[in-house]
């Protein structure tokens, strides 16, 4: 099962939005804290309808917290930072997709550590700086999914 982790997210409404996209696509959500809002915020829950109840959440203190508890096989990092695009890697069923917050990405010691773990979402645009928070998870889940379940038919 594939796993979001989102590395102390700031707006509610994006972490809502990528709940339900979890709930629907049957992977798993981390929180890595601090977060920028209470979970029990109603924007949160607004953002994810009727689907929160069913999401498969963990939330954990810290970054060594999620790998202890966790003990990810892969970490694939999305980053406007990555030399690689992301549509060039291969996933695994049980990798961990990784995003930093909406203002400030990941933490220094993160781009040096992980360096040949960054990958990005290609946007050719002229002025194009990065995607919103969800929209960047769904591409990736999407591509992932696509990857190790051969998703791409309708379902009837």
């Amino acid at each position: 099962m594939l796993k979001v982790v989102l590395l102390a997210p700031e707006i509610p409404q994006n972490t809502g939005n990528i709940g339900r996209l979890c709930v629907n696509t049957e992977s798993e959500l981390h929180l890595i804290e601090p977060l920028g809002f209470s979970l029990d915020e109603t924007s949160v829950r607004r953002a994810g309808l009727d689907y929160w109840p069913h999401l498969k959440l963990a939330v954990h203190k810290h970054w060594a917290a999620f790998l202890e508890d966790q003990k990810p096989t892969r970490l694939v990092f999305a980053s406007t930072k990555g030399r690689k695009s992301v549509f060039e890697t291969h996933f695994c069923a049980s990798d961990c997709l990784i995003f930093g917050n909406e203002t400030s990405g990941f933490p220094e010691e993160f781009y040096r550590r992980y360096s040949d773990d960054l990958y990005q979402i290609p946007m050719p645009g002229e002025h194009a700086r990065s995607l919103n928070l969800a929209n960047s998870v769904a591409v990736v889940l999407y591509e992932a999914l696509r990857q190790t379940l051969g998703w791409g038919t309708p379902r009837g």
